[in-house]
């Protein structure tokens, strides 16, 4: 998977949970409040089943999942591991 086909794929799925506002690839959506715990969850499942992705205790790490940037990091980590 190539890094900017998964930020679009990512970046559409954030979207609608950050109710419209603009983000930066390095902005921490659950710091600035757009999202929160069950987000992180809906999340963790988007990845697993649109990248196809098995998510192991060592990816759970806060920092993959709080930006753009951490998760395009962990799908292309994990597809090419």
């Amino acid at each position: 998977m190539k890094q900017n086909d998964a930020r679009s794929l990512i970046r559409e799925f954030i979207s609608p949970h950050v109710n419209g506002h603009s983000l930066a690839d390095d902005d921490d959506f659950f710091a600035l409040g757009y999202v929160n715990s069950l987000f992180a969850m809906q999340l963790m499942m988007f990845l697993q089943n649109e990248f196809k992705l098995v998510l192991t205790p060592a990816d759970m790490h806060f920092d993959n999942f709080r930006s753009v940037n951490g998760l395009v990091r962990l799908v292309t980590s994990k597809a090419t591991a």
